[in-house]
């Protein structure tokens, strides 16, 4: 699921209906957690950014994306090879609805279930039912369990309610957890009377009214950003080659004239009718996943079988 940038205020990424009974609720999700911005890239000597390929072992060699498949391994070793059709057939059905099955006491969740928080929104119109649903949740302490489906892929979340705010936690399956016993750990030991008195009077002694959420920050980043600006102070900075700079902003600027000339004639077309077909040109720097998965999204028949140049000719056709 989408994370959310830094910077500006986030915008909803998914809508739909809270149902159950007779109850619905338009909502819009909005991401509750942002990605921390200190992060390594792998690059060579020079500073070229380095691609990511998958090379076959046994030729010592990359291997083109359109002869790559998927494929689920045995407990003997082997492989059984799956198609893109048939991954298709196996995903859920498209929806809106935001299937609400069943509510229990919040405190029965063990956070070791949740994955990622997001907060959910009133959308147009549903104010008032979405104020309703927060604040009775809240009151009995209830968490809602639901399912919807985003994207092809359907999560299991806990709707939960907090000072009138709707929030969505992501959910792991029962099977994704372990128990104490999975990973052996011993069985408790009655402790001594002494022992626990000493306990107890330690946590009082560090116990506050309140979290400080200033505490709760990325030591390791900040140690890495302060290690950063040292040696970008000190001179130690490696400059991308500029013909690599060069080529990324090339493609930068192709982009955005692929999509504003896709723009203006998708404008056109709505006046003029059926204009030519669009150019391969923006096409031809994807890789097959890419032009696989934006064919799926435009519906189109045998997909699965075609190769990259089959693929950019279908896509501009359907564009």
């Amino acid at each position: 699921m989408p994370e959310e940038s830094r910077g500006g205020p986030s915008r909803s990424f998914w809508s739909g209906a809270i149902s159950f009974g007779l109850v619905n609720v338009q909502v819009e999700f909005y991401p509750a957690n942002r990605s921390s911005s200190s992060s390594l890239r792998m690059v060579d000597e020079e500073g070229t950014p380095l691609r990511f390929q998958y090379v076959c072992p046994e030729h010592e060699s990359a291997v083109p994306a359109e002869e790559i498949v998927r494929g689920y391994e045995t407990e003997d070793g082997g492989f059984v090879l799956v198609t893109d059709e048939e991954l298709e057939a196996l995903q859920p059905e498209k929806t809106r609805e935001i299937d609400l099955q069943e509510f229990v006491p919040r405190k029965q969740l063990d956070p070791a279930y949740f994955r990622r928080g997001y907060f959910l929104g009133p959308a147009d119109g549903s104010k008032k039912a979405y104020a309703l649903l927060a604040a009775v949740m809240e009151e009995e302490g209830l968490a809602g369990i639901a399912t919807f489906v985003m994207r092809g892929t359907e999560y299991l979340v806990a709707i939960v309610a907090d000072r009138g705010i709707l929030r969505a936690e992501t959910m792991r399956f029962a099977p994704e957890i372990r128990s104490p016993a999975d990973v052996g750990l011993p069985e408790l030991q009655e402790a001594a009377e002494s022992s626990v008195a000493a306990i107890s009077a330690a946590i009082r002694a560090d116990t506050r009214d309140e979290l400080d959420e200033s505490e709760l920050r990325d030591r390791y980043a900040e140690r890495l950003e302060a290690l950063v600006q040292e040696k970008r102070e000190e001179g130690d900075l490696v400059d991308v080659p500029s013909e690599v700079s060069g080529a990324r902003s090339e493609q930068k600027i192709i982009d955005l004239m692929a999509a504003l000339k896709a723009s203006i004639e998708g404008a056109g077309e709505e006046r003029k009718g059926p204009q030519r077909a669009p150019s391969r040109a923006p096409l031809e720097d994807r890789t097959r996943d890419q032009l696989y998965e934006r064919a799926k999204e435009l519906d189109i028949p045998g997909r699965s079988k075609m190769t990259k140049d089959e693929l950019i000719d279908a896509i501009a056709r359907s564009a």
